[in-house]
């Protein structure tokens, strides 16, 4: 199985690239600077806007964990559009890193993480196209997808525990009554995606035990 992973040098990615070298897994880096790339993995020097459908072809998974600088948010929307684009009627699965402000807090799903009371300003932009990118992934059915969302605390400075709970669209919280993962737990998590092949076409999440 080939792996291709988009933004493999930035901090989700990166964590991801890592996860799937420790189980010996064919990796390849695909990243706009080379010079960042610390592994010594096959790369695909390109940005993602000028990949193309050959670039992408020779992977059974491409991982998407493209994070779009602040003043371009909207980045989060039009690179996955391309990438659903250039994907389309492939053998390839797309699994996206995806965000937590698209879960709904509550079991009637009247209200998404992003809309609540107290959401930072800040957050808004990148919550609205992340969840924009969503709802264009969902129409998607001429490729396999999986679109994986974090607790609402994605914490990048998390331990790495190896355990994790799964969830679906709902904002789910631990025992201890947190919403919350590591980037370490989440990429265990996405790679055990990889390889398990669970989730087909949907979105699912998860948060620590």
């Amino acid at each position: 199985m080939k792996i291709g992973i988009i933004g493999a040098t930035g901090k989700q990615g990166h964590t991801t690239l890592k996860e799937a070298l420790s189980r010996g897994l064919d990796v390849t880096a695909i990243i706009r600077n080379k010079r960042k790339l610390t592994e010594e993995v096959p790369f695909i020097e390109k940005d993602l806007f000028d990949l193309t459908a050959t670039d992408l072809a020779p992977f059974d998974v491409i991982v998407d964990a493209f994070n779009a600088p602040p003043g371009q948010e909207t980045l989060h929307q039009t690179s996955l559009d391309h990438l659903i684009t250039i994907l389309a009627n492939t053998k390839s699965k797309l699994i996206v890193v995806g965000g937590a402000s698209g879960l709904f807090i509550d079991s009637k799903k009247t209200m998404v993480l992003g809309d609540t009371p107290g959401f930072p300003e800040s957050a808004k932009p990148t919550a609205k196209s992340m969840r924009n990118a969503l709802a264009d992934l969902r129409k998607v059915t001429n490729f396999d997808w999986t679109y994986l969302s974090p607790a609402a605390f994605f914490n990048p400075n998390g331990h790495k525990t190896g355990h994790y709970q799964i969830a679906g669209d709902i904002l789910t919280k631990n025992e201890k009554g947190e919403s919350e993962i590591s980037y370490a737990d989440y990429a265990i998590a996405l790679v055990d995606e990889i390889e398990a092949n669970s989730h087909h076409q949907e979105r699912f999440s998860v948060v620590s035990k």
